[in-house]
């Protein structure tokens, strides 16, 4: 019949794809369930996750290779942050505009001095 290598390949490498969206949306959804996680932090994975499974991209992997998943790393970082501090703010019953403020500022903060 007819050599189908590519094809499985290009299946194999989809499949992979679909298994690893699958992973990171249920471990989204038991974050949301598990912390009571507002719509904020639910909007920001969202949106992150949309951007990762997207064809549109800062910075394209078929054209950079993997320097290319560079940029869908920063924004999985910083939705991990913002919806960590989101967490650690609704367990000491902080108001989650000022959790939201801070997420960022407080992290320099919490971080020991550093010795010389």
């Amino acid at each position: 019949m007819g050599d189908n290598t590519a094809l499985w390949v290009v299946g194999g490498f989809v499949a992979a794809l679909v298994l690893i969206a699958l992973g990171l949306l249920v471990a989204g959804l038991w974050v949301i369930y598990k912390y009571r996680l507002p719509l904020r932090g639910i909007a920001a994975m969202a949106t992150s996750f949309v951007y990762l499974i997207s064809p549109v991209d800062v910075a394209p992997e078929a054209v950079l290779g993997p320097l290319g998943l560079l940029d869908d790393a920063g924004v999985l970082t910083i939705v991990g942050f913002y919806v960590y501090h989101l967490i650690k703010a609704r367990r000491l019953n902080m108001p989650m505009g000022k959790a939201a403020g801070i997420a960022f500022r407080d992290t320099a903060r919490s971080m020991p001095p550093r010795k010389r």
